[in-house]
């Protein structure tokens, strides 16, 4: 069973058919929107500040999301996948993005709407992006946002609504 515990006297608040695999951790101050799915080993630690996640949203496995102490809290918006072992500390994410496998966004870094972070980039704190492909250490914009990458990411955050029924 998953490990949902209140911390400081607040309760995780999660939405309506949402799938959380058995060994994810959501701890304090976190609230999951509708349609989620949070995977196995995903950590997502409100302890010392918010986590906010959108509707349709996959976490996936072995990714944590926590938050700097007064600095930062994590929000999602919605249609968004957050890929394995992906690190989101303190950072705004936008919908229709896709956090590839590996990436870390550090604190108060903003993902704006239709934008795809590469498998193992590092979008560093404060950086505020435009919509785009982006890759590296930093990470640089290597395509500028279109329709056609938009609908990419909401397409993969689209695919996890079907896999998550499949553990009902």
């Amino acid at each position: 069973m998953a490990i949902i515990r209140e911390l400081n006297g607040i309760t995780p608040k999660i939405g309506k058919r949402c799938f959380i695999a058995d060994n994810a951790v959501i701890v304090g101050d976190v609230v999951i929107g509708d349609d989620c799915s949070i995977w196995y080993g995903a950590v997502l630690r409100g302890d010392v500040n918010s986590i906010i996640v959108g509707d349709r949203v996959n976490i996936q496995d072995g990714a944590v999301l926590h938050t700097t102490y007064e600095e930062s809290i994590v929000e999602i918006g919605n249609d968004v996948s957050v890929g394995h072992n992906a690190i989101v500390h303190g950072a705004k994410v936008g919908n229709d993005v896709l956090v590839g496998m590996g990436a870390i966004l550090m604190d108060n870094a903003v993902i704006p709407d239709g934008t795809i972070i590469a498998a193992g980039a590092v979008v560093l704190t404060n950086q505020v992006l435009e919509s785009g492909v982006y890759a590296g250490i930093p990470a640089k914009r290597i395509k500028e946002g279109s329709d056609a990458i938009r609908a990419a990411a909401r397409e993969n955050a689209r695919g996890y609504m079907t896999y998550k029924e499949w553990y009902g």
